[in-house]
């Protein structure tokens, strides 16, 4: 593990302007899959929720095939730099309604849900239990905003976990259900990569009221276009930490130029428990 700070005089910076605004000014932004969660164990790059339901034949036989060949349509079209973002957008959108409706005719269940959540290649980075123990003790929000399709599995993860607090607030994709936990139908609004951002949580009046006030943010990712998740929040202050898993020679300078921190090689979280500790002084 190995940690960066491109700017530590900028950083410094920050961090005397959150301090001086209070533990009370603070709320957490982050991803979850291989942000708060590993990206590899054994040195095999860990599969996102989706892909392990993909990979557990949970549904029907044809679903892991028909998923396969959404990705191999649509993954080209949002890594393409030539595509304006626009078009990207729409793009996007119709891949996870596409891949939602296939949910329902794959037969999704919630029980599938609760079955990937506590597959063990899904596994929290030594030292997050501290991190969300402390965010709870402190009374801090934390908002885990995730593209993930199957993002309904996450609070399932944390229920698990027996870490699923009270200041702990998701926004993810969903999905209506029967009661016999059946996936009936698609549920507004749809979020994927690139319109995972905070001004989604206006859609969700009771998360915005406890964040709009606490405009010092401390953002989490694995990816560059995580940083797009604090796009519409008027916020103060900002410290974006950046996991670097792999490709870290190609990807380094690209992290450095975004990010103000940046953890190599699937780093834990002690880092950001002692950075979160000395802000709440």
């Amino acid at each position: 593990m190995k940690i960066i700070i491109p700017n530590q005089e900028k950083l410094d910076k920050t961090v005397a302007k959150i301090k001086a605004q209070g533990k009370n000014n603070i709320h957490i932004l982050a991803d979850f899959d291989r942000t708060l969660t590993y990206g590899s164990i054994n040195k095999q790059k860990t599969p996102s929720l989706v892909a392990v339901l993909r990979n557990g034949n949970y549904l029907t036989a044809d679903y892991a095939q028909q998923a396969q060949a959404l990705f191999d349509k649509y993954h080209p079209l949002e890594l393409d730099p030539n595509i304006p973002l626009t078009d990207k957008k729409i793009a996007m959108h119709t891949w996870w309604r596409t891949h939602k409706q296939l949910f329902i005719e794959a037969g999704l269940n919630k029980k599938d849900l609760e079955a990937i959540a506590k597959d063990p290649i899904i596994r929290f980075r030594k030292g997050v239990d501290k991190f969300l123990d402390y965010l709870h003790a402190k009374n801090i929000p934390l908002v885990i905003l995730s593209a993930c399709g199957v993002g309904e599995a996450i609070p399932i993860y944390f229920i698990n976990a027996k870490k699923n607090y009270p200041n702990i607030y998701y926004i993810n994709n969903s999905l209506n259900w029967s009661a016999d936990g059946q996936a009936l139908s698609i549920r507004e609004p749809i979020i994927h990569a690139l319109n995972k951002d905070e001004t989604l949580i206006k859609d969700f009046p009771e998360i915005y009221k406890r964040v709009v006030n606490r405009k010092n943010v401390i953002l989490l990712g694995d990816n560059l276009s995580d940083i797009g998740m604090i796009t519409g929040f008027d916020y103060d202050n900002l410290i974006k930490i950046g996991f670097l898993n792999y490709n870290l020679d190609e990807l380094r300078e690209l992290y450095c130029k975004n990010f103000d921190i940046i953890i190599e090689g699937d780093g834990d979280f002690n880092y950001v428990n002692k950075l979160l500790k000395d802000l709440c002084k």
